[in-house]
Protein backbone atom coordinates (compact mmCIF):
# COMPACT_ATOMS: atom_id res chain seq x y z
CA UNK A 1 0.00 0.00 0.00
CA UNK A 2 2.03 3.24 -1.28
CA UNK A 3 -0.55 5.59 -1.05
CA UNK A 4 -0.28 9.89 -0.20
CA UNK A 5 -2.59 9.67 2.03
CA UNK A 6 -1.51 6.94 4.67
CA UNK A 7 -3.03 7.04 8.10
CA UNK A 8 -1.80 4.94 11.05
CA UNK A 9 -4.40 2.80 10.55
CA UNK A 10 -3.70 2.31 7.03
CA UNK A 11 0.43 1.45 8.05
CA UNK A 12 -1.39 -1.30 10.66
CA UNK A 13 -3.61 -3.12 7.79
CA UNK A 14 -0.79 -3.35 5.63
CA UNK A 15 1.69 -4.45 8.10
CA UNK A 16 -1.45 -6.87 9.21
CA UNK A 17 -1.33 -8.15 5.43
CA UNK A 18 2.72 -8.69 5.86
CA UNK A 19 2.49 -9.92 8.55
CA UNK A 20 0.40 -12.65 7.16
CA UNK A 21 1.58 -13.56 3.64
CA UNK A 22 4.83 -11.32 3.22
CA UNK A 23 3.25 -8.89 0.59
CA UNK A 24 -0.10 -6.77 0.74
CA UNK A 25 -2.65 -8.27 -2.07
CA UNK A 26 -3.73 -6.57 -4.73
CA UNK A 27 -7.35 -6.60 -4.39
CA UNK A 28 -6.98 -5.09 -0.68
CA UNK A 29 -4.97 -1.89 -2.50
CA UNK A 30 -7.62 -1.81 -4.71
CA UNK A 31 -10.50 -1.69 -2.04
CA UNK A 32 -8.35 0.74 -0.01
CA UNK A 33 -7.89 3.36 -3.25
CA UNK A 34 -11.59 2.94 -4.03
CA UNK A 35 -12.77 3.46 -0.38
CA UNK A 36 -10.27 7.02 0.00
CA UNK A 37 -11.34 7.81 -3.88
CA UNK A 38 -14.83 7.82 -2.61
CA UNK A 39 -14.94 9.28 0.66
CA UNK A 40 -15.96 5.66 2.38
CA UNK A 41 -12.09 5.57 4.59
CA UNK A 42 -14.20 4.32 7.39
CA UNK A 43 -16.21 1.45 5.35
CA UNK A 44 -12.79 -0.20 4.65
CA UNK A 45 -10.96 0.40 8.00
CA UNK A 46 -14.47 -1.46 9.51
CA UNK A 47 -14.20 -3.86 7.04
CA UNK A 48 -10.68 -4.69 7.60
CA UNK A 49 -11.35 -4.64 11.76
CA UNK A 50 -13.71 -7.44 10.84
CA UNK A 51 -11.49 -9.28 9.12
CA UNK A 52 -8.90 -9.09 11.75
CA UNK A 53 -10.95 -9.46 14.62
CA UNK A 54 -12.71 -12.90 13.20
CA UNK A 55 -9.31 -14.42 11.25
CA UNK A 56 -6.19 -13.02 13.31
CA UNK A 57 -8.02 -13.15 16.92
CA UNK A 58 -9.85 -16.32 16.54
CA UNK A 59 -9.31 -18.53 19.28
CA UNK A 60 -7.71 -21.58 16.70
CA UNK A 61 -4.21 -20.95 16.44
CA UNK A 62 -2.66 -19.27 13.79
CA UNK A 63 -1.67 -22.22 11.52
CA UNK A 64 -5.25 -23.88 12.50
CA UNK A 65 -6.81 -20.53 11.30
CA UNK A 66 -5.22 -20.67 7.82
CA UNK A 67 -5.65 -23.98 7.11
CA UNK A 68 -9.97 -23.95 7.78
CA UNK A 69 -10.04 -21.21 5.87
CA UNK A 70 -7.90 -22.50 2.66
CA UNK A 71 -10.12 -25.82 2.91
CA UNK A 72 -13.35 -23.44 2.66
CA UNK A 73 -11.81 -21.60 0.02
CA UNK A 74 -11.00 -25.00 -1.98
CA UNK A 75 -14.88 -26.06 -1.43
CA UNK A 76 -15.99 -22.68 -2.43
CA UNK A 77 -14.10 -22.80 -5.67
CA UNK A 78 -12.05 -19.63 -5.29
CA UNK A 79 -8.93 -20.20 -6.73
CA UNK A 80 -6.81 -16.66 -6.63
CA UNK A 81 -7.93 -16.40 -2.71
CA UNK A 82 -7.02 -20.41 -2.31
CA UNK A 83 -3.67 -19.55 -3.64
CA UNK A 84 -3.11 -16.39 -1.26
CA UNK A 85 -4.45 -18.56 1.66
CA UNK A 86 -1.68 -21.07 0.96
CA UNK A 87 0.70 -18.25 1.14
CA UNK A 88 -0.65 -17.92 4.49
CA UNK A 89 -0.53 -20.80 5.51
CA UNK A 90 2.93 -21.98 4.72
CA UNK A 91 4.22 -18.27 6.42
CA UNK A 92 2.27 -19.68 9.23
CA UNK A 93 4.22 -22.49 9.58
CA UNK A 94 1.94 -24.97 8.43
CA UNK A 95 3.55 -28.15 6.70
CA UNK A 96 3.34 -29.77 3.20
CA UNK A 97 1.55 -32.42 5.07
CA UNK A 98 -0.81 -31.09 6.48
CA UNK A 99 -1.99 -28.50 3.11
CA UNK A 100 -1.93 -32.26 1.45
CA UNK A 101 -4.07 -33.64 3.94
CA UNK A 102 -6.70 -30.53 3.31
CA UNK A 103 -6.53 -31.35 -0.60
CA UNK A 104 -7.22 -35.14 0.48
CA UNK A 105 -10.13 -34.27 2.66
CA UNK A 106 -12.01 -31.83 0.03
CA UNK A 107 -11.39 -35.54 -2.61
CA UNK A 108 -13.91 -36.47 -0.14
CA UNK A 109 -16.00 -33.33 0.49
CA UNK A 110 -16.05 -31.71 -2.36
CA UNK A 111 -14.74 -34.38 -5.27
CA UNK A 112 -12.07 -34.30 -7.61
CA UNK A 113 -12.46 -31.27 -8.83
CA UNK A 114 -11.66 -29.77 -5.31
CA UNK A 115 -8.90 -32.63 -4.90
CA UNK A 116 -7.67 -31.04 -8.21
CA UNK A 117 -7.82 -27.73 -7.53
CA UNK A 118 -6.06 -27.74 -4.08
CA UNK A 119 -3.24 -29.45 -5.25
CA UNK A 120 -2.72 -26.71 -8.17
CA UNK A 121 -2.96 -23.70 -5.70
CA UNK A 122 -0.49 -26.05 -3.23
CA UNK A 123 1.83 -26.39 -6.01
CA UNK A 124 1.24 -22.64 -7.95
CA UNK A 125 2.49 -21.59 -4.30
CA UNK A 126 5.05 -24.02 -3.53
CA UNK A 127 6.74 -23.00 -6.88
CA UNK A 128 6.52 -19.11 -6.44
CA UNK A 129 7.95 -19.29 -2.87
CA UNK A 130 10.41 -21.73 -3.97
CA UNK A 131 11.79 -18.79 -7.31
CA UNK A 132 11.60 -16.34 -4.81
CA UNK A 133 14.15 -17.96 -2.37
Amino acid sequence: MHHSHATSEDDAIEQAYRDLLGEVPVNIEQRRQLAHATGRDAAFAAIEALRAELIDRNPPDRRTQQLVHFAMLVARGERSAGQLRVLAAIKAGVTLEALQGVAETAAIVCGMPGYSLAVELISDVRIRTALQE
